[in-house]
Order: C-alpha cells, then sequence, then structure tokens
C-alpha cells in the first residue's frame, strides 16, 4: 500500500525506525562502550575517533532525513511531450498508448519516468521504491540516498575496525581481583555482550550496505538508474540481434556523469543538502545532444 500524501506519519515505517536505531546503537556502543574506556576521549587518537566517527553518523542521519522526507520528483499536470524533441510518434500521443503515458495515472511521462506501483504514481528519474527510506528514490533524492549509503559504509568501517583491534588488544588482561571484582566483572561481561552484539549487526549491514554503495557507484559512473539497467541489458541484447551496437543514451562521459548526479563543484559532491545543479528533471542531456554540438 501506498503511505498518505500528507502527515507526518507518512515519513516513518518499521524499516525507518530499524535504521535511526541501529545508528543511535553503533554509535553509543563505539564511543561510550571501546573508545572512551580504551583510547580515552580526552587524548589525541581518542577525540580524532569521537570526531570522525560523528561526523560521518551525522552526514548519514542527514542524508537519510533528505532521502525520507525530500519528493523523489513528480511530474507537473501541465507537462506534455515534446514530439520533435523527444521522438515520440504523433498517433502514439493521440491513442495514448506508447510508452510514454501512464495509463494510471493518465498522464504523460517524461524520459526515464516511471510508475511506482507502492507509490502509486509517477516518479522523475526512477531508480527504484526502497523501503528503508519508505520512499521512491528518483531524481531530487537520489543524491541523499547515494551519501547516506556511502556515510554508512564509512561509519560500520570505522566501527568495525575499533571494534575488532579493541578485542584483539583486551584478550589478554587479566580479570580484577578483591571486593569489587564481581561488580567489575559483571560490568565488563555486559559491556563485552554489548560489543559483541554491535558487531554482529555491523557485519551484515556492512556486506549489504557495501555492496549497494558499489552497485549503485558503478551505476552513477554510466548515469543509469536500476531500472536502466535492467532495461539496458534487453536493449543490448535486441541490438547485437540486429547487428547494431547499443549505448545507454544518457551515459555522457565518466566526469559529466559524476557532475549530472553529485553537482557541477567537486568540493560540494559530499554534501547532500548541494542540490541546486538539478533541474525540473523532464529532460536530460544524452550523447546525441553532444555529436549535434560537434557537427
Amino acid at each position: 500500500m501506498g503511505r498518505p500524501a500528507t502527515g507526518f506519519w507518512r515519513f516513518v515505517s518499521l524499516p525507518v525506525v530499524v535504521v535511526l536505531l541501529i545508528i543511535g546503537f553503533v554509535y553509543h556502543t563505539v564511543v561510550v562502550l571501546v573508545i572512551h574506556p580504551w583510547l580515552n576521549i580526552n587524548t589525541a587518537s581518542g577525540f580524532a575517533n569521537v570526531a570522525l566517527l560523528t561526523v560521518l553518523c551525522t552526514m548519514a542521519l542527514l542524508s537519510y532525513t533528505l532521502a525520507v522526507v525530500r519528493d523523489p520528483g513528480y511530474i507537473p499536470s501541465s507537462y506534455l511531450p515534446d514530439l520533435e524533441e523527444d521522438g515520440v510518434a504523433l498517433h502514439e500521443v493521440k491513442r495514448k498508448g506508447g510508452d510514454r503515458y501512464c495509463q494510471k495515472c493518465e498522464q504523460y511521462k517524461p524520459p526515464r519516468a516511471h510508475h511506482c506501483r507502492v507509490c502509486k504514481r509517477c516518479v522523475l528519474r526512477m531508480d527504484h521504491h526502497c523501503v528503508w527510506i519508505n520512499n521512491c528514490v528518483g531524481h531530487n533524492n537520489y543524491k541523499a540516498f547515494f551519501l547516506f549509503v556511502l556515510y554508512v559504509v564509512g561509519a560500520s568501517l570505522q566501527s568495525m575496525i575499533l571494534l575488532g583491534t579493541h578485542f584483539i588488544q583486551t584478550l589478554g588482561d587479566k580479570v580484577p581481583e578483591g571486593m569489587g571484582a564481581k561488580v567489575l566483572s559483571e560490568t565488563a561481561a555486559s559491556s563485552a555482550l554489548t560489543r559483541a552484539i554491535c558487531a554482529v549487526v555491523l557485519v551484515p549491514v556492512l556486506i549489504a550496505v557495501g555492496v549497494l554503495m558499489t552497485w549503485h557507484f558503478l551505476l552513477l559512473l554510466h548515469n543509469k538508474t536500476t531500472i536502466e539497467y535492467h532495461e539496458g541489458v534487453r536493449a543490448k541484447w535486441l541490438a547485437e540481434k540486429a547487428g547494431q551496437d547499443y549505448r545507454h543514451p544518457y551515459d555522457v562521459g565518466i566526469f559529466t556523469n559524476l557532475v549530472t548526479a553529485l553537482g557541477p563543484s567537486v568540493s560540494c559532491w559530499l554534501c547532500p543538502t548541494a542540490t541546486g545543479h538539478l533541474g525540473p528533471g523532464l529532460r536530460f542531456q544524452t550523447f546525441s545532444d553532444d555529436l549535434l554540438e560537434m557537427e
């Protein structure tokens, strides 16, 4: 079912709560039960590790919030395809049966837009519907989604390194003796159990999100969405069957592809709020445009 169109609760779902709880649990465990008692926050190394993890988690939360609350991109009700520019046959537009007309929304779709069955609407430059953000990943929130995944991988890597190194260095610690030995032992056992749970949570998260980050980085390099990748597999097969070459129409070069998604200023690539470069999402540069400019 699609989420309600208005109201605060449209941003909330069980997966969203789980993500927030995991981030909070990992941050608290690593800072309070690893860095503070082991490296000491007052030391240079302790402070540096806390600062780095805090930045990574803060940026992950900011990116996540934007991915959740930002509308991925809606099609203006006044939108009509440019027949000459988009190469759409007039009879296809008139009969409302072409690929660029959504029968469910009863609306024309610009290039790269697709209908989401969960949100029950068409989304500009739709990549996929993500249950973990309770939202579609589309034109307006793709950068925030990608940076969220990137920052989560960074924070998870740092946390795993600290947990693993701390575990190795405390293997030879002697059991305390004396009157407070039992209390200290119980506290140490409780902390060790919490750290173990944290590690168990982090391993699958790091693997899953690491694979997801790699996948979307490869898509970014070729200016593709997940939907376009799967469509391209079939398009390439059909082209090869006809003895023709296939090239993804929106692949305009690696650097330009990255600029299209992340922005013209490299210094702002890692800032999820820097989205001023995004246009309306109704038309996108293609490699054929570059060929025309060269002629």
